[in-house]
């Protein structure tokens, strides 16, 4: 893979450097993935409605399964997400520094939020948009995502030290 930079020749990236980034993604996205489940539990537990989108596409494509089926789905559903939304915010996290990584991986969880979130599934699924539906519906998912992109940013520091400038583009 090549990363073209403006004014610079090409810059090859490495089969090494793309197995460390899947490695890290891996990594760090499970860590995240596991980071947010608490905020999640607190949420439904005080019957404020989170990933209704992940339990959306496993019922819509699994609905015939049974409840532990259906379970399991979704905890590999909730993970490879986490996995591959990982990517591109290792990909940004190596062009800031360091006390700057925390406030991109906020941004980025809450800019992932809501454009996946609150427009994009909404759209798909035909639903109502968090919007639509008010503050309640908001802030338990938003605060999710934020906890979420925040724990890449803070489990991924050794991985971006290395990378800080063979990724960049």
């Amino acid at each position: 893979m090549t990363a073209i930079q403006p004014g610079r020749q090409p810059t090859k990236i490495s089969s090494r450097t793309l197995a460390d980034l899947a490695r890290e993604a891996l990594r760090s996205g499970s860590i995240a993935a596991v980071a947010m489940a608490p905020f999640g539990l607190v949420f439904y537990l005080a019957g404020l409605d989170v990933n209704e989108y992940g339990r959306a596409v496993i019922q819509t494509f699994f609905g015939q399964a049974s409840p532990g089926v259906r379970l399991g789905l979704f905890v590999v559903e909730h993970f490879l997400i986490s996995w591959a939304a990982s990517i591109p915010l290792l990909g940004l996290l190596i062009r800031f520094r360091r006390f700057q990584a925390l406030a991109v991986g906020a941004l980025y969880g809450a800019a992932f939020w809501f454009f996946i979130n609150s427009l994009l599934l909404p759209i798909l699924f035909n639903r109502l948009t968090p919007w639509q539906l008010g503050w309640t519906d908001i802030y338990p998912s938003l605060t999710v995502h934020v906890v979420y992109g925040v724990s890449i940013a803070l489990t991924s520091r050794a991985f971006v030290d290395r990378h800080k400038f063979t990724l960049e583009t």
